[in-house]
C-alpha cells in the first residue's frame, strides 16, 4: 500500500464524518447521550448524572490518535509496547494537566483544555522517552526522539481535529456573532455559519448566544487540523520527520493563537491570553528540539507495518481502555443534572 492511498483513504472517512457532524451537532438533541439514574429523590424520580456525546467523541479522538501514534512508530520498527508505556504516561499527564490548567487560568473546576494538555505534553514528552530508554535499556537507536516526537505530534493534530466535534456538540468553544466581525469575515463565513439550539448548551447558557449565527471557529480547526495531521502522516512516510514536525507545530499553534480573537467564550483575564502565549512558547520548544535532541535516522517507514499492528490483542484492549477511560473521564456532565421519572405502562401489563 502506497502512502498516498493510506492517507487519501483515511482523508475519506474523516470528510465524511465532518460533513455529517458539522450539519447535525450543533441541535439540541446531540448534547445528552443518556440520563443514568444515582440518587433517588421521592418516588419514582431520581437525580440524574448525565452522560454526553462530548465524551463519546473525545474518547473517539483519542482512540484514533492513539491508533496513528501506534501505526506510526509501528512504521519505522519501534516496539509497540514501548510506544504503548510511552503514550499512558502523556496520557496520565495531559488529561491531569487539561483540568489544572484550565483552572489557573479560566478559575473553573469543571471543565478542559486541551491547550494546556498539549504545552504541558511537549514538555513533559523529552523527559518520558528519556526514562523509558533508560528503564527498557532500548538507547537512543531504538527510539529516535524526533521522529517519535514527530509522530505523537500529528496523533495530537489529528486527535484534537476530531475532538473538535466534541465540542460542537456540547456548544462549547464557540465563535464569535457573526453579527459582531468584520464585513469581510462575515461574507466568508455568514453561509457555513452555526446556530447552535439547545438552553442547556454552553453557549446558551454562558452567552445566551443560542439561535444566533456565529463564527463555526470548531469547524474551521476540525477541518485545518486533520489536513495538516494528514500531509504530515504523508511527510512522516516519507521520511521527512523533522518537516512533519515542524508543519504540525507551526500550523497547529498559529492557529490557536489566531483562533482566539475569533472565539467568544471567555479564555482568561488579558487581550493577549495565556493561552495564546503558551501556543508560541510551543513553537519555540519543539524548534529547540529539533536541534538539541537526537537525530539519529530511523528506519524507512512502512504503513503496511503499521497498520498490522493494530490488530495486535494486546493493542486492541490497550485501545479499548483508553477509549472507556477517556469517556468516563470526560462524558460525565458536571454542569448539567437531569431528573428522572419513571412509570408503568398499564395498558401492556
Amino acid at each position: 500500500m502506497s502512502a498516498e492511498v493510506f492517507v487519501s483513504g483515511v482523508g475519506l472517512s474523516f470528510l465524511v464524518l465532518l460533513i455529517w457532524a458539522f450539519k447535525t451537532l450543533p441541535n439540541e438533541q446531540w448534547q445528552i447521550l443518556a440520563a443514568v439514574p444515582i440518587t433517588k429523590m421521592r418516588s419514582l424520580h431520581w437525580k440524574g448524572l448525565n452522560l454526553t456525546f462530548y465524551g463519546v467523541f473525545v474518547s473517539l479522538a483519542t482512540v484514533v490518535a492513539v491508533s496513528a501514534l501506534i501505526t506510526l512508530t509501528s512504521s519505522i520498527l519501534i516496539p509497540v509496547r514501548v510506544t504503548i508505556l510511552v503514550t499512558a504516561l502523556t496520557l496520565v499527564i495531559g488529561f491531569s494537566a487539561s483540568k489544572l490548567v484550565a483552572a489557573l487560568v479560566e478559575k473553573k473546576r469543571h471543565t478542559f483544555t486541551v491547550s494546556g494538555a498539549s504545552f504541558v505534553g511537549i514538555v513533559a514528552i523529552p523527559g518520558i522517552l528519556a526514562t523509558v530508554n533508560h528503564l527498557l535499556d532500548q538507547g537512543s537507536a531504538r527510539i529516535s526522539a524526533i521522529p517519535f516526537i514527530a509522530a505523537m505530534a500529528i496523533a495530537y493534530s489529528i486527535g484534537e481535529g476530531l475532538g473538535r466535534l466534541g465540542c460542537i456538540s456540547f456548544g462549547c468553544c464557540y465563535g464569535k456573532p457573526i453579527s459582531e466581525c468584520h464585513p469581510y469575515i462575515q461574507r466568508l463565513l455568514s453561509r457555513v455559519a452555526f446556530v447552535f439550539t439547545g438552553k442547556l448548551k454552553k453557549i446558551a447558557y454562558e452567552k445566551g448566544m443560542d439561535g444566533q449565527k456565529v463564527v463555526p471557529i470548531q469547524a474551521i480547526t476540525s477541518c485545518l487540523y486533520l489536513t495538516t495531521g494528514l500531509v504530515a502522516t504523508l511527510l512522516f512516510l516519507k521520511n521527512q520527520y523533522s518537516i512533519s514536525l515542524i508543519l504540525v507545530t507551526v500550523v497547529t499553534q498559529l492557529w490557536r493563537v489566531i483562533s482566539e480573537t475569533l472565539r467568544s467564550d471567555y479564555r482568561g483575564p488579558g487581550h493577549f491570553t495565556v493561552y495564546q502565549i503558551l501556543s508560541l512558547v510551543t513553537i519555540g520548544l519543539v524548534l529547540t528540539m529539533i536541534f538539541a535532541l537526537d537525530g539519529a535516522a530511523a528506519p524507512v517507514a512502512n504503513a503496511e507495518a503499521g497498520l498490522r499492528s493494530l490488530w495486535d490483542p494486546f493493542v486492541i484492549l490497550f485501545l479499548e481502555f483508553i477509549g472507556l477511560t477517556s469517556f468516563i473521564y470526560t462524558g460525565r456532565s458536571m454542569v448539567t443534572a437531569s431528573t428522572i421519572s419513571f412509570h408503568v405502562i398499564k395498558d401492556r401489563i
